[in-house]
């Protein structure tokens, strides 16, 4: 990935939101890059900006929220610059699109589902009447729904979790986006659901040649779908690398904290492990390091100076001073190793 050159390139950015008067940095100086046919999935606990992060990516943050530094670099154009609907109507959906978690609210219920694929394309392939219709219903098929002629007539609530997150699926690829966003798409479905949903996007990625991002905080979807893993907390990624690299040789103590607590890992009769405490609040400046005040194992300068990144490898970096060269040795915790020791046994 390194020698590649990537399709976009998010460096410094920095988003806050006006709420009753007060200030709130939901992502602070966070840096990105993403190439071309990849999987990468972006993990974290709920709040710590994912969703936030990505949805800069096409003009979708709440009117209360703003890109306020850095940059977002995409086909050679700085997308954090746009303003207006106009220049976001240029990358969304056609360039880039996106997942939505909750289908149910995704999808129009007074409209029916094929004429919500069909509004899609039209406004972004160019197809009218007739021919848009086609599509659709191709797309209806494309994501595996039976008799698409006939449910391309029928209402979201004729529809069950499975198929209208499918359905979601289409409006959102109908357009043949190089980058697809897919925010947590299978956390209201069942696991035999979830299983078929995560098979249908990696087939129409392949067939699509998309880019694709997950946000996720199930590290068991990460493992199986992902070839990057960027960890986000409290607005910043403190830590990024290939898949193998993020699983077997995590380095930043909130990635083992969340590795630690896989049910996977857990021992009968034993507690599984849970992270203390709670995040910290983004209306105060933060200083040092965001996740020191939960971790037993924090060093002093962790309460004083931020930690810059560290190269543990070519493709993997973390944001802690356990990697300085000056600091003490710490050990990594013994349910990663014990990690790393099952999937050899698995291999």
């Amino acid at each position: 990935m390194a020698t590649k050159e990537p399709i976009l390139s998010a460096r410094d950015v920095e988003i806050q939101f006006s709420l009753r008067g007060r200030k709130l940095t939901a992502i602070r100086k966070c840096s990105l890059d993403l190439y071309e046919g990849e999987t990468l999935a972006i993990v974290g606990e709920s709040g710590s900006g994912k969703s936030v992060f990505t949805k800069s990516f096409i003009g979708m943050l709440d009117a209360n929220g703003s890109i306020i530094g850095g940059s977002i670099m995409y086909d050679g154009i700085d997308i954090s610059k746009y303003k207006t609907e106009k220049e976001w109507m240029t990358i969304r959906g056609k360039k880039i699109a996106m997942v939505m978690q909750d289908p149910m609210t995704s999808l129009n219920p007074l409209k029916v589902v094929g004429k919500q694929i069909q509004e899609s394309i039209e406004l972004h392939q160019g197809l009218k009447g007739e021919e848009a219709k086609k599509e659709a219903i191709e797309m209806l098929r494309k994501v595996g729904i039976p008799n698409p002629e006939r449910r391309y007539n029928q209402y979201p609530h004729e529809f069950s979790g499975g198929m209208r997150q499918r359905v979601v699926i289409a409006i959102a690829v109908a357009c043949r986006p190089q980058i697809l966003i897919c925010d947590e798409p299978t956390t209201a479905l069942d696991v035999t659901i979830q299983a078929q949903i995560l098979d249908l996007i990696h087939s129409l990625q392949k067939e699509l040649h998309m880019t694709v991002i997950y946000i996720t905080h199930d590290l068991g979807v990460v493992a199986n779908v992902a070839d990057r893993v960027a960890v986000m907390y409290a607005g910043q990624i403190v830590e990024y690398g290939l898949v193998n690299e993020i699983f077997y040789d995590a380095w930043h103590p909130y990635t083992w904290a969340l590795l630690s607590a896989l049910p996977q890992l857990g021992i009968k009769g034993e507690e599984l492990p849970s992270i203390e405490g709670t995040p910290p609040n983004l209306f105060n400046v933060i200083k040092g390091d965001a996740f020191a005040p939960r971790n037993k194992q924090a060093l002093a300068i962790d309460f004083v100076k931020e930690p810059p990144f560290f190269s543990v490898s070519e493709t993997h970096k973390a944001k802690t001073w356990y990697l300085d060269p000056r600091a003490p040795k710490i050990e990594q915790p013994h349910s990663i190793r014990r990690l790393r020791e099952k999937m050899r046994e698995r291999s």
